[in-house]
């Protein structure tokens, strides 16, 4: 960010107002006048088009489609040791000799923690679409209308590689947005944000498409629609609209080194929305297609390699540089090669990894997309089978934690004690499911899961999640039975 330099002028100050000139005298610090410079000469101002942008309409039907939603997160119950100030002072009080502190157990409840942002109404039975990081840890969530109305959400399904998650509430025709197309979007074109920043309903602020299929990081799958409409903090889960009213974006985050707007917002484009939307009410999980492929951007990997003194040549300096093929993938086994530039899928234009990642993300595994590419400065082509995580076709199914089919609960001091391990999560009560299938029995204490500690049971939520999505979909668990013997268990979360 560049710093704000602020000059200050001895001379004349002068305002520009249109085609005038205000010029004001003032004195130096000896309090004697300044002559005042010469009159510049100020360029007449163009004339504006006779035609204009007419945002009213767009605002007025948006800002009815937009709510707010604020979320509970329920703080988490510990069990702490403490010992007694006190006993010390007053524990032999009496002269009947030193008295031993003993810890004592106590359990602590952490405050609940509240948080707030935007959500768009995309149905008239009640989905609503908003940010992950906006209700993705919510214990509990209320959606509150435009015109006043409150009700109580549940989560459909969470997507944390786009940021995206899908809401419901129990009502029926409500005002859903219409949908537009962000593909058409153009660069310089007016567009607006709704939401709730800082707790301020129904919002509308006005920007212009600044840039498109922008990369900043932050997800694992972003094409991120630029635009330097104002937002800041409750806009999350906000529409993103263009003239007529229709969506065409979620707003998600800021670029900023302060945390508040600093003339950049970001939103992930209806193209990525509407299929993750459509998988999430179907499997609750999405079923993300992969191509297999890493690189970067083709004028990056030229800038590096310029840096290290060569001088590729790729025939191109637009496209994404494949850096690595992934074993067993879709790609290797279309024939992609590392070196080869991919220029197009389907007919339409690839010039960056983002460009790449947002056409992707717009197919399921299974599909058949058609990748034009460069080796050596030649143009091939290539008919792809996209597959998932897992490396087949099949549509792969979110696992419950019900299914694994066991109740957990923090190991005690006294078990700690008793067999010689720092920690643990202790099978309460188990039935029919994954686990018992395994060989877990109550009791069993779990160590480690796919090598992280069970030091909480958000540990456990948060392994389960992980290997869902992993290439192999296991659990590898470390664990010992009540009397100290060792146990691995291995759970397969496909079957």
């Amino acid at each position: 960010m560049m710093n704000k330099t602020t000059k200050t002028w001895m001379g004349a100050a002068a305002l520009v107002l249109g085609t005038s000139v205000v010029t004001a005298s003032v004195v130096n610090q000896k309090g004697a006048p300044v002559p005042e410079p010469a009159q510049a000469v100020v360029p007449a101002m163009v004339a504006a088009p006779s035609a204009y942008v007419d945002l009213t309409t767009a605002a007025e039907t948006a800002v009815n489609s937009v709510v707010y939603i604020a979320v509970t997160i329920e703080g988490k119950t510990q069990r702490i040791q403490s010992i007694d100030p006190f006993e010390d002072f007053f524990g032999d009080f009496f002269g009947f000799g030193q008295r031993r502190q003993q810890p004592q157990q106590r359990e602590y409840k952490q405050p609940d923690r509240k948080g707030a942002g935007s959500g768009v109404i995309i149905s008239q039975d009640g989905y609503i679409v908003t940010n992950n990081h906006v209700v993705g840890q919510a214990d509990a969530i209320n959606v509150k209308l435009n015109d006043g109305r409150e009700f109580k959400g549940r989560i459909i399904g969470t997507d944390e590689s786009t940021d995206l998650a899908l809401v419901k509430i129990d009502a029926k025709n409500l005002p859903a947005i219409k949908i537009g197309d962000s593909d058409a979007l153009k660069l310089g074109q007016w567009v607006l944000a709704v939401g709730n920043p800082f707790n301020l309903s129904s919002t509308v602020t006005a920007g212009i498409v600044s840039a498109k299929a922008r990369s900043l990081g932050a997800n694992g799958v972003e094409s991120f629609i630029q635009t330097d409409a104002a937002i800041n903090a409750g806009n999350s889960g906000g529409a993103l609209v263009n003239e007529q009213g229709e969506l065409v974006g979620i707003n998600s985050m800021i670029y900023s080194q302060t945390g508040s707007y600093a003339g950049y917002g970001f939103a992930i484009p209806t193209t990525i929305m509407n299929k993750v939307v459509a998988d999430l009410k179907v499997y609750g999980t999405v079923q993300r297609a992969i191509l297999g492929v890493q690189g970067q951007d083709v004028d990056t990997y030229i800038d590096v390699q310029k840096e290290k003194g060569e001088t590729p040549d790729l025939g191109t300096t637009k496209g994404v540089y494949i850096a690595k093929v992934s074993d067993g993938s879709a790609a290797e086994e279309a024939g992609l090669e590392a070196g080869d530039v991919v220029t197009s899928i389907d007919g339409r234009e690839v010039t960056k990894m983002s460009h790449l990642q947002e056409q992707i993300a717009q197919h399921k595994p299974g599909d058949k997309v058609n990748i034009t590419y460069l080796r050596n400065k030649k143009t091939k082509s290539a008919t792809v089978t996209l597959r998932n995580s897992q490396g087949t076709t099949k549509v792969m199914q979110e696992v419950d934690l019900d299914q694994l089919g066991v109740s957990l609960r923090p190991i005690t001091d006294d078990e700690k004690q008793s067999l010689g391990i720092g920690y643990g999560l202790v099978v309460n009560n188990i039935r029919r499911g994954k686990m018992m299938d395994a060989g877990a029995t109550k009791g069993t204490i779990l160590l480690e899961v796919n090598d992280k500690k069970m030091q909480s049971l958000d540990d456990w939520e948060d392994v389960v999640k992980d290997a869902n999505q992993s290439s192999d979909r296991a659990l590898w668990i470390k664990a010992v039975k009540p009397s100290g013997r060792k146990q691995s268990i291995v759970v397969d979360l496909n079957e």
